[in-house]
């Protein structure tokens, strides 16, 4: 039970600091690429991958805004890998994509990416592609945010509370993050299923006879 509590307890201890105003600026961000028509690119790695993809579903079927994650597609994905290196993934398939400066990259990453410790080039690769053609770029990152909190327009990190779980508890609040941003009133355009569903019939089990 000890490392339950303790880790409990971290988590309310993070919640509590949570950055509100980067929180706010990245809803700004968000909101001011659907009103331009742009397209939302959400990339990670490792656990930030699944996260990609998750948020990929929530921002196109609750926001309504145009967004892809290049880690989507494993086909393309092993085939740049293998042909051209790891490195360069993302910042290759963006040019392929025709990623403009109405476009956002989302960066779902614990370290948010690292050249110098050669921790997830990719991701530094891609933003810095972002960066030449003049998109917009907002992370959910741990840590000291790495290149990603350097560079982005809006940057959540999330606080290190015990630096022998900055990993676990990272991706717990990133799908936090995400999950508010697909709710907050100035970027949802439709109702999640249970939300829209007003039987109260639903709302608990039938009692057996």
């Amino acid at each position: 039970m000890d490392f339950i509590r303790q880790y409990m307890a971290e988590a309310r201890e993070i919640l509590d600091h949570l950055d509100l105003a980067s929180l706010d600026a990245m809803i700004d961000v968000l909101a001011a690429t659907k009103q331009r028509g742009g397209r939302l690119f959400i990339l990670g790695v490792g656990g930030g991958a699944a996260h990609a993809s998750h948020a990929v579903n929530d921002f196109r079927k609750l926001v309504e805004l145009e967004a892809y994650a290049p880690t989507d597609n494993v086909a393309e994905l092993t085939a740049r890998t293998n042909d051209e290196g790891w490195e360069g993934v993302f910042a290759a398939w963006l040019k392929v994509s025709r990623l403009t400066a109405a476009d956002t990259l989302f960066v779902i990453s614990v370290g948010g990416g690292n050249l110098e410790a050669n921790v997830s080039p990719n991701l530094t690769r891609a933003m810095q592609y972002a960066q030449q053609v003049g998109a917009d770029i907002v992370g959910v990152v741990g840590r000291d945010g790495g290149y990603t909190a350097r560079i982005a327009n809006a940057c959540v990190i999330i606080p290190t509370v015990n630096p022998g779980n900055v990993t676990p508890h990272t991706e717990t609040f990133q799908a936090l993050v995400w999950h508010m941003l697909v709710s907050h009133p100035r970027l949802k355009s439709a109702p999640a299923k249970w939300e829209s569903i007003r039987d109260t019939t639903l709302a608990s089990p039938r009692k057996a006879a």
